[in-house]
């Protein structure tokens, strides 16, 4: 069978996709109706629990180059999405004492503001222009999330150059260094948004879920919520594992059957 070349080659060959886990928000909060907040208590267990079994946390920057080396077995990619100001507050101090790193995704335009597009949620402050050097000063990986906070499928392609490369051209002049990584808002992605990540320079990208996608520009993550102990962790990290599997089973390219000898019934 032809590849169709309409599909980006990350989706003809798959290959393993490294544990990544996902959080927003890591604060108090009386309502949360988008569960996107974990207490500091809970996120201090949970970060505890890795430690425990012998994973460190790592940004997704130094998760996909240890995995190049083939040295990635017992890190976990940890992604704060979004950019609060709770993740400097609350979530590096923890990380600090166990020696992990991790990738804050935030949106350039945004900075110092609010979550203005959480409708129904609590008003969460986001990091500000000097956290952000700051952080990335300290080695904390920064990568984009947009601009505006606005999901990718369906924009124009001009509205797709603006999102991936004018974002990360903001940031990297902020930064005064390269912005390697790209984090669809809402986890929402298609092809056209993969290709206009790709052409605006990104080395990865992070999504949600498993899909045809899932490749180094469409990257599954999982989601971690306050309810998540240390049993529906490591059950998470199983879903994970099995769902690679049957990504990998379904869009791996068939295999070609060996000719027939001479004289055998074709």
């Amino acid at each position: 069978m032809a590849a169709d070349p309409r599909l980006p080659a990350q989706a003809l060959t798959p290959r393993l996709a490294p544990w990544i886990l996902m959080y927003h928000s890591v604060a108090e909060e009386d309502e949360d109706p988008y569960l996107l907040t974990v207490s500091p208590d809970r996120f201090a267990e949970q970060m505890d629990w890795l430690h425990r079994t012998g994973r460190r946390g790592v940004s997704v920057r130094e998760l996909l180059a240890a995995q190049a080396r083939g040295r990635e077995s017992r890190l976990v990619g940890l992604t704060f999405d979004d950019g609060y100001a709770d993740f400097a507050r609350h979530a590096v101090p923890v990380l600090r004492e166990y020696g992990f790193t991790a990738t804050a995704y935030v949106v350039p335009d945004l900075l110092g503001r609010e979550n203005d597009w959480d409708a129904e949620g609590p008003r969460k402050k986001l990091l500000t222009v000097q956290q952000v050097v700051e952080l990335a000063g300290s080695g904390w990986e920064i990568g984009s999330h947009g601009l505006g906070h606005q999901a990718l499928p369906g924009l124009s392609p001009a509205a797709l150059e603006r999102q991936t490369a004018d974002s990360r051209r903001a940031l990297e002049d902020l930064l005064g260094g390269p912005v390697t990584g790209f984090c669809y808002p809402y986890g929402a992605v298609d092809l056209p948004a993969t290709r206009a990540v790709q052409d605006a320079g990104y080395d990865y990208a992070c999504a949600i879920d498993h899909s045809w996608l899932t490749g180094r520009h469409a990257l599954p993550r999982c989601y971690v919520g306050d309810r998540d102990g240390a049993w529906r962790l490591r059950a998470k990290h199983g879903r994970h594992r099995w769902r690679e599997a049957v990504t990998g089973l379904r869009w791996a390219p068939p295999k070609q059957l060996p000719k027939a000898a001479a004289g055998e019934p074709r």
